[in-house]
């Protein structure tokens, strides 16, 4: 068993380069099966959830070939609408599977995702968009059926934000006759940059970042060549890492405005933030100030970002109340919170955390991909060794992270138990 050993308290300098966004990967690699001809994908993250979607595309029948970074996708003449069950259930994402092979066949069998467990995450959004185009759906033993004779645009309300639903409806309607509407749509940037890569094959979409979306459906589309967007929450992690143990920490390849609602709660902590052109630099004015966080889909805070910030409020002076409005589940790093001392009572989906000087080290356990990168800052403000556990849930979103700490002046080690 993989464990990180984190030997906690050294205050973090210095600088890190951050890679492509997790999120825009996992809806861009299987967007590219869309294409009539080979798409090239640049800056992608080195983790575990791109490696995944890789294998799933080559089960397929695509010609999959890695040069670094970039990952060459050839969809040739794959006609396979059936997914590897065995891929598909280490994956969430996989649910974007739907849309694709919708489009390209008007057929597609895949199992319910797999993934982190943060809760229902229901996929009624999906199916109600699928079915609006004129599919059928169907659900028997985990697997979600899909079938149609054509697909056709038409007006769609989300009756609740969804980033999977809209990015799903964005997929199907791209190769679908007329023009779709879908309003209340998501907004985050992973979704304008999906919008963008499809536009570059060929696709006409128009207003992706705002909550409507207009569709225009096209015959065919060409393969392309696009360099994804930086991860903000890989940015925001190391940045909150850097005002959690006193220090100051530069990172670099980022889009400062994605960071917006985040550097503005840091601000509030009592740190100060630096912006460049594509460079954020955070610097700790001594312990951090307890803050209120209210967890909304974007431009609000990005609930992804909420538990490495509850490792900072772990010993912010005051009390901190924590509302997470996004995922029923997240708060499940705070009894491995508690055990290293933190003051933290969770009732439903609020947490109040009262700031302690300091935290201990222990054996912790990560659950989730955000869990894993809560503890991992929280290991980083502890006093002794902290060995964390489950770090292959950290790997689905974080490259290289012990490298990238080490960088910081941090003292962490990857070990095989």
């Amino acid at each position: 068993m993989t464990e990180l050993i984190i030997n906690g308290g050294r205050r973090l300098s210095g600088s890190v380069r951050i890679g492509g966004a997790k999120n825009a990967a996992v809806a861009i690699i299987p967007a590219a099966l869309l294409g009539n001809g080979e798409s090239v994908i640049e800056n992608l993250p080195g983790i575990t959830d791109v490696h995944v979607y890789a294998d799933i595309l080559k089960t397929l029948g695509a010609v999959i070939r890695w040069e670094g970074s970039t990952l060459h996708i050839a969809p040739n003449g794959f006609a396979a609408y059936q997914a590897p069950y065995e891929l598909v259930k280490r994956l969430r994402a996989s649910y974007y599977l739907w849309g694709v092979l919708l489009a390209k066949f008007g057929r597609a069998e895949v199992a319910l995702p797999g993934g982190d467990d943060i809760g229902l995450r229901l996929v009624d959004q999906h199916l109600k968009g699928f079915r609006a185009l004129g599919a059928e759906v169907q659900q028997e033993h985990g697997l979600v059926i899909l079938k149609a004779r054509e697909l056709v645009g038409t007006s769609i309300y989300l009756d609740v934000t969804s980033v999977g639903a809209t990015v799903n409806i964005m997929l199907a309607a791209t190769l679908a006759s007329g023009t779709t509407i879908l309003e209340n749509a998501a907004k985050e940037p992973h979704i304008v940059d999906l919008a963008n890569f499809l536009n570059s094959m060929g696709a006409r979409i128009q207003g992706a970042g705002t909550d409507t979306i207009k569709i225009k459906g096209v015959r065919q589309l060409r393969g392309t060549t696009y360099s994804i967007i930086p991860d903000s929450i890989e940015a925001a992690t190391y940045l909150l890492a850097g005002i959690a143990t006193g220090g100051s920490v530069t990172v670099e390849n980022v889009i400062p405005k994605h960071l917006e609602p985040v550097c503005a709660k840091i601000r509030e902590v009592g740190a100060e933030v630096i912006e460049g052109e594509e460079s954020l630099q955070v610097i700790a004015r001594g312990r951090p100030q307890a803050v209120n966080i209210k967890t909304l889909p974007y431009p609000g805070f990005p609930t992804d970002a909420h538990p490495p910030f509850a490792s900072v409020l772990s010993r912010a002076e005051g009390i901190s109340v924590i509302h997470e409005t996004v995922h029923d589940s997240r708060f499940a790093y705070a009894k491995e919170l508690v055990r290293m001392g933190a003051n933290i009572r969770v009732d439903g989906r609020m947490a109040i955390m009262e700031g302690m000087p300091t935290l201990s080290g222990t054996e912790v356990k990560a659950v989730d991909l955000r869990a894993g990168a809560s503890l991992i800052v929280a290991g980083l403000i502890a006093e002794g060794e902290t060995r964390l556990r489950g770090v292959e849930h950290v790997d689905r979103g974080y490259e290289r992270v012990e490298e990238k700490l080490r960088t910081l002046g941090a003292e962490v080690n990857r070990v095989a138990g």
